[in-house]
């Protein structure tokens, strides 16, 4: 039996040679990356591209280290080695190889709560969800999208609710409703409750829509500990009830032409001779928030239109307030963009969607803003073999960088949209730059390579029809308030374009706004 003091050495003789293990396991990793620029920390902080610190950098730290990707060491858990990337290059490269470069989808476990979707699979999975998804985003869907987006914002004027810090959100959601459900919501409709419900579908998916940060944070078990929780709980319950429910209606009731994002993915999904019987047989039995295996496609439509809603509602409301906000703050550029649109419509009538491809200008303001403000700031993918990268610099110069199997990639869109390089005067809200040549490989607010976002058209067509309503109508202004009255413009930006914490994608925290009605004789 071994005495006390045998043991404490021999204890302490297996927690030296633990550390010394880490501690070569870690300097190895340096040596991995030949030494090249990089952050080295105790502890492994993922980087899952929520948060305002990558955006909160932009290029400052590219241009301390000298070059256009940095790395990270970290020694614990264990010795993990990470690069963030903001060279154009170095981005097509890794978004053009799937193989080499693939998604981490279990950083992705979170977002399947309605299902299985495009977002957070990879491989087979992931092209079985692009083949079923990619026709619904269509030129009739697209023309779907211009129509409702003018319908809701004229409703919008007619009923004089000009509140856009919170309104902004309602537009984008109205259109979701209707191009992407199928059902039209209006600002005075639709708040009866139906037979079997506790809530309206408007309600439900308002609710849901703003509050995915909060499912994605709280376990199950928790959200009925307050009635905040217990009703954004309920909201997520209703919302799957009625996807249900649409299902079920799709599937039974007559054969109707519609061209709405889940109509068409239930198309799609039913021309699967493999998968229809399954959904026909388990469709009202199934719970959409149960595990499921991979051919048990019930969930694939409703976890790609929650995909679908998330990423729309989120990125055209958000990019929208934005939007409004620097035009609000930039005089001169909302001039420009005004007398722009009078040139195209000049007797102020409603514009048309064959006409959008005219309106280059409110397309150039929403590619400013999305450059300045991404709504991801930040894509995970990870090296699945032992290969190069090759960094870049201000200086002309090239560095090849050995990228070890294992390695954690960061594409850093706000780091690359602020880069130098490739944008004279980053900084500056200049839509006008949108209009000549510039570098498309430096600009990703919606990916690149074969994972770009589908819904991109969607975005497009549905932001310039709100943007070149709102101007055509409104002088937009920042509203006065009493206690900012002395401060600087600086000041008002920063307060203005102030981001909320903590979101899935870049979130104003508040734009107050006034819109005066422009006089159009």
């Amino acid at each position: 039996m071994l005495d006390t003091s045998t043991f404490i050495s021999l204890l302490s003789s297996v927690i030296l040679l633990f550390f010394v293990r880490k501690i070569a396991a870690f300097w190895q990793a340096i040596r991995s990356i030949r030494n090249h620029p990089a952050y080295r920390t105790i502890f492994y902080q993922a980087n899952n591209g929520i948060g305002n610190r990558t955006f909160a950098n932009k290029h400052k730290v590219y241009s301390k280290v000298g070059w256009d990707i940095y790395g990270a060491i970290s020694l614990w858990p264990q010795a993990t080695t990470s690069l963030t990337l903001a060279d154009a290059s170095a981005i097509k490269e890794v978004t053009s190889s799937r193989a080499r470069f693939p998604k981490p989808i279990e950083k992705y476990d979170a977002i399947l709560f309605f299902g299985r979707n495009i977002v957070g699979s990879e491989g087979d999975e992931w092209k079985k969800y692009r083949k079923i998804s990619a026709p619904a985003f269509s030129e009739r869907n697209n023309k779907l999208v211009w129509d409702e987006t003018v319908k809701i914002v004229n409703g919008l004027f007619d009923n004089t609710i000009l509140k856009m810090f919170i309104n902004r959100s309602q537009i984008a959601l109205f259109v979701i409703g209707a191009a992407g459900f199928g059902r039209p919501i209006s600002w005075e409709e639709d708040s009866i409750v139906p037979p079997g419900h506790k809530l309206s579908f408007k309600d439900a998916l308002h609710t849901v829509s703003i509050n995915v940060m909060t499912k994605l944070k709280i376990p199950d078990w928790a959200m009925g500990m307050t009635p905040c929780l217990r009703g954004i709980r309920l909201a997520f319950s209703e919302l799957q009830l009625y996807m249900s429910e649409m299902i079920r209606d799709r599937q039974t009731s007559e054969k109707v032409e519609r061209f709405d994002l889940f109509s068409s993915l239930l198309d799609a999904n039913i021309e699967d001779e493999a998968t229809v019987a399954l959904i026909e047989s388990e469709l009202i039995g199934i719970s959409l928030f149960s595990p499921t295996p991979f051919n048990l496609s019930i969930n694939e439509p409703t976890g790609n239109i929650f995909m679908f809603l998330l990423a729309g509602h989120e990125t055209t409301a958000h990019t929208l307030g934005f939007t409004l906000g620097m035009l609000a703050l930039y005089q001169d550029e909302q001039e420009w963009l005004y007398q722009h649109i009078k040139s195209v419509i000049p007797d102020g009538r409603i514009p048309k969607y064959k006409e959008m491809q005219l309106f280059t200008c409110s397309m150039a303001a929403l590619y400013e803003t999305l450059r300045m403000f991404p709504p991801a700031v930040s894509v995970p993918k990870y090296s699945t073999e032992d290969t190069v990268l090759v960094a870049g610099n201000q200086h002309g110069e090239q560095q090849t960088i050995p990228v070890p199997k294992g390695t954690n990639i960061a594409i850093d869109a706000s780091g690359l949209h602020y880069n130098p390089r490739y944008w004279e005067d980053p900084h500056a809200f200049r839509p006008s730059r949108f209009l000549g040549d510039w570098l498309r490989d430096a600009f990703m607010p919606f990916s690149a390579g074969a994972r770009a976002c589908l819904g991109r058209r969607f975005f497009e067509t549905e932001g310039v029809a709100a943007l070149t309503m709102f101007v055509s109508k409104y002088k937009i202004s920042v509203k006065e308030e009493p206690q900012f009255e002395n401060e600087t413009f600086e000041a008002r930006k920063e307060r203005i374009l102030a981001i909320k914490p903590g979101r899935i994608t870049l979130t104003p925290t508040r734009v107050p706004l006034v819109f005066t009605r422009r006089d159009c004789s």
